[in-house]
């Protein structure tokens, strides 16, 4: 497996022949969006890899479609070249074509003849506090497994604070890679409320996941990003976990 992480929520994932995209931002740095209910954010760097230099693309595993911050312009034009778009049932209503909404704990198979299946599994997520989806919308995480994987299944957990529904993949999954989406994501309108993991609400989470290798996605490159992840790295000594940033 190889993870290219091109700036913000976005990772190239390769495994097996299989080139999977998670959440596409290739938009320039600059430009300010709306969020909705009073909250705004603007872009302060931009992908690593332009949107004319990404290779085919398998499938898109896209958390939600309703933030520019995970899926912006220029990454939209990214979807119908893909073979499949796996997101939220909603998101799927909203963008049509070739995108599959996939409810929590439902399953979808990439397959072909050349190459291993890959099970993607969207598991819950919740972009904020209680009673909060009804204005932030709808999320989801993806847990990826295929044979011969070495440590568990690859996790993304999506823009999500910790509660029950995350805390649930601990039990139900095992997982090796936990890719998560951090930041501590808040905004002056709605006070101390966070919408992301915090970093210290991520090392609670990893206690539980227990993985072999944390990689830290989605904390940089916009304002409404309020934590880096250099704490998040300090775990203590003797985990046996490693920490790709």
């Amino acid at each position: 497996m190889r993870l290219t992480h091109i700036g913000g929520p976005t990772v190239l994932i390769e495994v097996g022949g299989w080139r999977l995209l998670t959440d596409p931002t290739f938009d320039p740095p600059g430009r300010k969006y709306a969020f909705g209910w009073g909250t705004s954010s603007t872009k302060t760097a931009g992908p690593a890899l332009a949107v004319s230099e990404l290779p085919p693309v398998d499938a898109v595993l896209l958390t939600h479609d309703q933030h520019a911050d995970n899926l912006d312009d220029a990454g939209r034009s990214v979807l119908p070249t893909a073979g499949v778009v796996l997101t939220t049932p909603a998101g799927a209503g909203r963008l049509g074509g070739n995108a599959r909404g996939l409810a929590p704990w439902a399953a979808w198979k990439l397959e072909a003849p050349d190459r291993p299946t890959v099970e993607v599994t969207a598991t819950p997520a919740r972009h904020g506090p209680p009673l909060s989806r009804p204005f932030v919308g709808e999320v989801t995480g993806f847990a990826l497994r295929w044979p011969g994987q070495r440590h568990g299944a690859l996790w993304i957990s999506g823009d999500t604070v910790l509660y029950g529904g995350v805390r649930d993949v601990a039990r139900r999954v095992d997982v090796g890679t936990a890719l998560l989406h951090l930041g501590g994501v808040r905004f002056p309108v709605t006070g101390p409320v966070r919408y992301t993991l915090t970093e210290a609400q991520a090392l609670r989470l990893c206690a539980e996941l227990r993985p072999h290798t944390i990689v830290p996605v989605h904390y940089e490159g916009w304002s409404h990003f309020e934590q880096a992840t250099g704490r998040f790295t300090r775990l203590p000594r003797g985990t046996g976990v490693d920490i790709t940033v």
